[in-house]
């Protein structure tokens, strides 16, 4: 097994070249066009999860869940949840066999549980907090895990935007589909599966 270095130093990650998500980006705004993505997405081994919510800058308000991120190498389905919730069919996939990557799960399930009163943990999860560990890696942040392994960093600058607007903008859709792929790119390269 490969033993990658432990911690990086944020000074270095700011020198290194942005990445961002290559693939297309597809945003869902209807309970048919969602459908239609899980069908899709059925057909997957391995995906990368992520979810954003609109930042409350009032103590003690706690936004909903406003966007579900699904990623695979080359597509991420932005699924507009403050728009159609979570269908059954979707609640399915989460608790499916599909083997589903994510980073801060603790949070994003406690965030969905509050959306819909039902707990995703059900299902084949991998937290890569935990995950890193095993190769050797200190760091938690999703941010400082991709910088040791691919010498790249990932924009965090759209993080604290607005999840809930009318119209997501490109900046947007770019940095959630980058969170949720950089995730399942993660796994895949430790792994030995350099997609």
């Amino acid at each position: 097994m490969t033993e990658y270095q432990s911690t990086i130093d944020k000074k270095l990650i700011s020198a290194m070249p942005k990445v961002t998500f290559p693939g297309r980006i597809i945003v869902i705004y209807t309970e048919a066009d969602a459908r239609k993505a899980i069908d899709y997405l059925n057909t997957c081994s391995v995906v990368g999860v992520d979810t954003e919510t609109r930042p409350s800058f009032r103590k003690g308000k706690v936004n909903s869940v406003a966007l579900l991120q699904i990623s695979t190498p080359d597509t991420c389905f932005l699924f507009r949840l403050n728009r159609i919730g979570i269908p059954d069919f979707l609640e399915e996939f989460l608790q499916n066999d599909i083997l589903k990557i994510g980073l801060s799960l603790r949070d994003d399930f406690n965030m969905l549980r509050r959306a819909n009163n039902k707990d995703p943990r059900v299902g084949n999860w991998i937290e890569l907090q935990d995950y890193v560990s095993r190769f050797g890696i200190a760091d938690k942040s999703l941010q400082k895990i991709y910088a040791i392994l691919f010498g790249e960093k990932i924009s965090k600058s759209q993080r604290l935007s607005n999840w809930e607007a009318d119209v997501l903008t490109e900046s947007q859709q770019l940095y959630a589909a980058t969170d949720a792929w950089a995730t399942l790119r993660i796994y895949l390269e430790l792994n030995g599966n350099n997609n």
